[in-house]
């Protein structure tokens, strides 16, 4: 909502919950980011903690690959990945998901204590690959709602409705992911139960889909290609609370004029997935 006198093309007074320029050091010059907690530093419920972490490291592994620089499309090392991550969260989320009418387990004695989050920065603002950027602002805003969401006031469970809430955004990138660069149908990959065969993986050539224009691309600037030493201060994750003081990125600005000066960054046969819960109704 605007302001009562806001002129057109003025940003307003609410600024929702973008994703976070990770502005520390040569990360910020890299365009890295962190999903967006919210007020939410902590949370008493295992599995959304575990949820959180495992999609953030995965993501920042995707992410750091060398595709991302390039405006091709992926190599199938990646969409591998991606698909791996999607039935990852799948079956996690449709194995824990507890249905309204289900009671939920109730300790007695045994009351958990609230731990903190941790984010895992990847790159995403300065990512030249326009699939990989895409599902990487789908997955920072999965850990958002993860990280936000009700039911980090409860220990052990999720309900169907957090599962819903999360499965959807994993369920538009499996779903974008197959019809754009595997050629399946909307109909069927709209399918929540819908799984890439190895053999559709195998048969995957963009030359059948792409212009040639797309498929070569300039080679980007060398030497910005993190390796797992340098990464190794992100890759532990970094605790929520112990990030500074965070902005959105600064669009149509000198992003690399307002990165804090650099400075080494310190931070603290597979099982049968089930589908993706339903999203929830409005």
């Amino acid at each position: 909502m605007a302001s009562v006198d806001q002129s057109p093309g003025e940003i307003g007074n609410f600024a929702g919950n973008p994703i976070l320029w990770y502005n520390v050091g040569v990360w910020g010059q890299l365009g890295f980011a962190v999903p967006n907690p919210g007020q939410r530093q902590v949370s008493a419920n295992s599995t959304i903690l575990d949820l959180v972490s495992i999609i953030g490291r995965n993501l920042q592994a995707i992410m750091v690959h060398d595709d991302a620089s390039l405006r091709r499309p992926p190599s199938i090392n990646t969409l591998i990945r991606v698909h791996k991550l999607c039935m990852r969260v799948r079956q996690i989320i449709g194995g824990r998901a507890v249905p309204a009418g289900t009671p939920n387990m109730e300790p007695a004695h045994n009351v958990p204590d609230t731990e903190p989050f941790r984010v895992f920065p990847a790159p995403f603002f300065q990512v030249r690959n326009g699939w990989m950027r895409e599902y990487a602002q789908l997955a920072f805003g999965a850990i958002s709602e993860a990280m936000q969401h009700t039911d980090n006031g409860q220990p052990f469970e999720i309900g169907v409705a957090f599962a819903g809430l999360l499965g959807q955004y994993f369920q538009r990138i499996y779903r974008l992911m197959s019809t754009e660069l595997f050629g399946i149908s909307v109909a069927m990959a709209s399918d929540p139960a819908f799984v890439l065969t190895d053999a559709q993986i195998a048969a995957y050539d963009p030359t059948k889909w792409f212009t040639q224009t797309e498929l070569i691309d300039t080679v980007p600037a060398l030497g910005n290609q993190p390796s797992a030493y340098d990464l190794q201060p992100l890759s532990e994750g970094i605790i929520v609370s112990q990030l500074p003081a965070l902005q959105p990125y600064p669009f149509g600005a000198s992003a690399v004029a307002a990165t804090s000066a650099p400075a080494a960054p310190t931070t603290t046969a597979a099982p049968s997935v089930p589908p993706f819960p339903a999203a929830p109704t409005p």
